[in-house]
């Protein structure tokens, strides 16, 4: 039997993860692309760190390695001092797993309680932490469910560095030495 539309009472697109026809699928599509974005290529090089991906909003494209707004110019004198890192944020009784090279401004439009750590590393680290905590994952997100052993890798991330913030601003430093 085939399922109906949720929204009008057409038939269900086949396959697709919530009863809706193919027109209401589509409205749901842009709804997502322009509520979260969609990964493309940069319509130029990024100009603070050159990256060609990024992801399109309705305001405008936004660098995916740098976060850094398309049209933009870096500040004077400012050379990039890029530090990817995998943060760790809690909303609720959730963990996000993500990457960034610009936490403070990709958690603007992350609902958060809590930054709990940050550790280097870029989008090839964050696939290993998604993968070692696929059992938790929440079906289609980068957001797991608060068990002990997350909370345990957490910590163990955390070891040392009680405030992620100082932590990436001595990594930055770090990297703007090293380019000097």
């Amino acid at each position: 039997m085939t399922e109906s539309c949720a929204v009008c009472g057409a038939a269900a697109h086949p396959g697709a993860p919530l009863p809706l026809c193919l027109p209401h699928l589509l409205v749901a599509h842009d709804w997502v692309d322009g509520e979260y974005g969609m990964t493309d290529l940069l319509p130029a090089p990024c100009a603070f760190c050159g990256s060609r991906l990024g992801v399109r909003y309705p305001s405008g494209w936004v660098c995916a390695v740098c976060e850094w707004r398309a049209g933009e110019l870096p500040p004077e004198g400012v050379t990039s001092s890029r530090v990817d890192v995998v943060y760790y944020l809690r909303f609720r009784d959730r963990i996000k797993i993500g990457t960034s090279a610009n936490p403070a401004q990709r958690f603007t439009s992350l609902p958060h309680d809590e930054v709990l750590a940050f550790e280097r590393g870029d989008r090839v680290l964050e696939q290993r932490r998604h993968a070692q905590f696929a059992g938790l994952r929440i079906p289609g997100t980068e957001w797991f469910e608060t068990a002990d052993d997350l909370l345990a890798h957490v910590d163990a991330v955390r070891a040392g560095a009680p405030d992620p913030w100082a932590l990436l601003a001595r990594w930055r430093s770090e990297a703007a030495a090293l380019r000097a």
